[in-house]
């Protein structure tokens, strides 16, 4: 307490450290730093710290020439793992400058040539993370936010100057072990870590990894230290430093090491390297197969299944802990990533891959086992059914000599069997299926899709010869009265799966195509009967419904048996009121079914009495489209539909916008082009079929839309013709014989604009002439209904007066009874009676 009490002048060190000569000089220069050490021994005040890291510099220079000087050093260094101290709460910032380069220069002086120093800045960093107070402050101050240290040590880039002084340390293992220690306590941050990655700090640990150490902590610091980078950098820029063939090597070799090793913190450290070679092997620039990890890890994982020895994997034992069951699960994995590399098809072929993943798809064993539990074995096998859908199209040629689509399909036959089965459900792959087989049917038949999509044709007739396409609809409505029961998107994907692959099953082939409309077809009726609000739900039943019409257009178009069948069913009623909700999306697919069905003679029979809601006809629903259409493309129309510039009357704002530019004879042009991606073309072919004549339910604007649909073909012609005009005059100057054919051309197609507008002229204005009439005939109804209405009134009018009046009365009396008396013949009746026509008593004249 009195040497602390004591002020030290740090100016006077500094000068006489700057100082050289005799050896007394020497002696008193080491015992002023005692002075310094014992004076700052409960923490460095912050407005010190630049002069104690000047001296601090000052005895690494003097101890290049004189190792006494290396005791004070390291104490003095060591006062910089302990809190530093502040005065005032703004000292923080005010000295955060000095103290971020003090601490920077901790990782500079790595360089003096000393293990004692290198050991105790090491220390000292690892100290900046224990936040133990010291037993005495100094008076007057407080110590530093906990992670003040941390901070300045992130500022003064401590961690970047800490790698690469491991080229330093290289051979010594005792001091890389410390520097490692002290990166991986850096490593807990972001900051530090992108500086880590910034002195290729990825590759450099990688290398360090197949030094001796008997203590294996370099390995497990070196990953850790990985880890770290990979979580809280940019994982594209590690892999990226750990491309190379000697750093893939190394891990090779460490993994290979730490695959026979049997403590638990080997078989850790070994999952840890494998999570990272998988990382590794997204990257097809790593190369794994060249260095022979791939085929390491291949043989790795298909040893328990196919049970044949490999001098790959001598020496490993594979055990049923939980850290075995984990590396199966990533050994699965890196299959999975190794299947998108054309380059490891010949190695997982040669190393039994699949017949080893084949192995799992089979019914569920019993709980019991001395090996897995019933949980785990779930987990394994959805897993590896899951990575059969990567690895079986880029071995199709083993698949299929496996029995692959036979395997697949007695285990569908198992999942809708009624076998008791409780799935556990507690894996990423078993979502969704806790209590049932359906996570077991959803990663089969998405196995089978894989396989299936490539559209082979061993692959499908092999299934079809094994009736895969009644199995697979026996499963659909299974799936959809579990549905109907409780929805979820397990069973939306499994409908979607099914579908999918009976599409790809039925295409191009009649045969098949009526072995569907058996049973598919009343199948298949119930996913066009959907309700609008369910689309936009997104549980996929949008990606179902448009699995729904893939599977109509593959399976049912061009069978005769199938398509009656179908529209017997109501069916194009279903597809119009799919048609009428105007789904953008559903439209285009839509109206090419219907053109697909209208050569049935039924269809239009059908579309024709076809009722939507405010009975909409057919007629009025394409023309409705049409029109929107045209109003997405930017044609230009006036506010009545009719057509502004008959020379292109049907372009769009996209055609206007191109400049001329000419072809060759195979390339299409815009005008060409546009007939495909539009609807209008399908929606003109289905008026070919209905007809333009006699169509219910139109008015007159769609009437002069309609004007425009019934000569879509000459108008798509004259625009053709109007490219190629373009293209010609482009680079050639034609003949006259030639401009004379072109000039009849465009006049042929100005003059068929010319007389649809005409016609649509003609419409408006009978229109506008019965709406005349229409208006005359109304205005006369109200003129008698007011006419009506004053005679009434005059009437009360008179009846009032006479009831209110008796002069009024009587002289409504005596017109009374003229009128009577006029009315009277004139010629009296021989010997008739002479009747009154008073009443006796009365007095009024109603």
């Amino acid at each position: 307490q009195d040497t602390q009490s004591k002020p030290v002048d740090l100016n006077h060190v500094i000068a006489l450290l700057k100082d050289s000569g005799s050896k007394d000089l020497e002696k008193e220069q080491l015992k002023t730093l005692k002075k310094v050490v014992k004076h700052f021994e409960n923490g460095l005040p912050l407005k010190d710290v630049a002069q104690i890291t000047e001296i601090l510099n000052l005895c690494a220079e003097k101890m290049n020439e004189q190792e006494i000087f290396t005791e004070p050093l390291c104490e003095l260094i060591k006062l910089f793992g302990l809190p530093f101290q502040k005065k005032k709460s703004s000292d923080e910032a005010n000295y955060s400058v000095e103290v971020s380069q003090s601490i920077a220069q901790l990782g500079y002086l790595m360089r003096v040539p000393s293990s004692q120093v290198k050991i105790q800045i090491c220390k000292t960093v690892v100290g900046f993370y224990n936040n133990e107070l010291p037993g005495k402050l100094l008076s007057g101050y407080q110590p530093t936010s906990p992670n003040y240290k941390i901070q300045m040590a992130e500022a003064g880039q401590l961690a970047e100057a800490l790698v690469l002084s491991l080229e330093l340390v290289e051979n010594q293992l005792t001091e890389k072990l410390w520097v490692l220690k002290a990166l991986q306590h850096l490593s807990t941050s972001g900051i530090s870590c992108g500086q880590m990655v910034k002195a290729q700090a990825a590759s450099r640990l990688c290398l360090c990894l197949n030094g001796a150490d008997p203590s294996g902590q370099l390995v497990f610091r070196s990953s850790d230290i990985l880890w770290n980078l990979l979580e809280k950098t940019s994982k594209e820029e590690v892999v990226y430093q750990l491309r190379s063939l000697e750093c893939v090597h190394a891990l090779k070799e460490v993994f290979v090491d730490l695959m026979c090793g049997f403590r638990l913190c080997d078989h850790q450290l070994r999952n840890d390297l494998l999570v990272i070679a998988t990382l590794l092997a997204e990257n097809p620039a790593v190369p794994m197969i060249e260095s022979g990890f791939a085929k390491v890890l291949i043989a790795l994982a298909t040893c328990t299944e196919v049970k044949l020895s490999n001098p790959l994997i001598k020496g490993f034992k594979f055990t049923y802990s939980y850290e075995d069951f984990e590396m199966k699960k990533l050994l699965f994995n890196i299959i999975g990533v190794l299947a998108k590399d054309p380059s490891a098809a010949q190695l997982l072929s040669e190393n039994h891959v699949m017949p080893a993943l084949l192995y799992y798809v089979k019914q569920n064993r019993k709980p019991g086992f001395p090996d897995w539990s019933a949980a785990q074995y779930e987990e394994i096998q959805l897993h590896a059914i899951a990575v059969l859908s990567s690895v079986a199209p880029v071995l199709l040629d083993k698949y299929l000599s496996c029995q692959g689509n036979t395997i697949l399909l007695v285990f569908l036959e198992w999942c809708v069997g009624q076998d008791p089965f409780f799935g556990r459900g507690n894996s990423f792959h078993g979502t969704g299926g806790r209590g049932s087989k359906l996570a077991q049917m959803r990663y089969s038949l998405r196995a089978l899709r894989s396989v299936v999509a490539l559209y082979d044709e061993a692959v499908i007739v092999n299934l079809c010869d094994q009736g895969a396409i009644s199995q697979l609809l026996d499963i659909l409505k299974y799936a959809a009265d579990k549905y109907k029961e409780k929805e979820g998107t397990i069973l939306l994907e499994i409908q979607a799966d099914i579908l999918l692959i009976l599409s790809v099953l039925c295409e191009n082939d009649v045969h098949r195509k009526e072995l569907f409309s058996c049973e598919g077809i009343g199948v298949l009726m119930p996913f066009f009967k959907v309700e609008p609000s369910t689309l936009y739900r997104g549980l996929g039943h949008h990606c179902l419904l448009l699995n729904a019409l893939d599977c109509l257009w593959s399976c049912v178009i061009g069978c005769y048996i199938a398509e009656d069948s179908f529209i017997e069913k109501l069916g194009i009623f279903h597809l119009l009121d799919l048609l009428a909700l105007k789904e953008k999306h559903l439209c285009s697919i839509i109206l090419g079914i219907l053109v697909e069905f209208s050569d049935n003679p039924k269809t239009a029979l059908h579309m024709s009495i076809w009722q939507g809601k405010r009975d909409q006809t057919a007629a009025n629903l394409l023309i409705q489209l049409w029109r929107q259409e045209e109003l997405d493309l930017g044609v230009k129309r006036d506010q009545y539909g009719r057509i502004l510039d008959i020379k292109k009357p049907i372009a769009t704002s996209f055609q206007e916008q191109q400049k001329v530019i000419p072809l060759p004879a195979s390339c299409p042009t815009f005008a060409v082009m546009e007939i495909s991606e539009s609807i209008r073309a399908k929606i003109y072919s289905l008026f070919c079929k209905l007809g333009f004549e006699n169509l219910p339910g139109l008015s007159a604007k769609d009437v002069v839309t309609l004007a425009i649909i019934q000569r879509y073909i000459d108008f798509k012609v004259g625009e053709i013709w109007s490219e190629i005009a373009a293209e010609i005059k482009e680079e050639f100057r034609p003949v006259a014989s030639d401009e004379r054919i072109l000039k009849f051309i465009s006049e042929v197609s100005d003059n068929t604009g010319k007389t649809v507008v005409a016609l649509q002229t003609e419409v408006l204005e009978r229109k506008h002439y019965q709406e005349i009439q229409e208006e005359k005939k109304t205005y006369m109804e109200i003129q008698a209904t007011h006419t009506q209405r004053e005679l009434i009134k005059k009437y009360c009018e008179n009846f009032l007066t006479r009831t209110s009046n008796y002069e009024a009365l009587k002289k409504a009396k005596r017109l009374q009874q003229t009128l009577i008396e006029a009315s009277r013949s004139k010629a009296k009746i021989q010997n008739g009676p002479d009747y009154s026509t008073d009443i006796p008593k009365l007095h009024t004249t109603v």
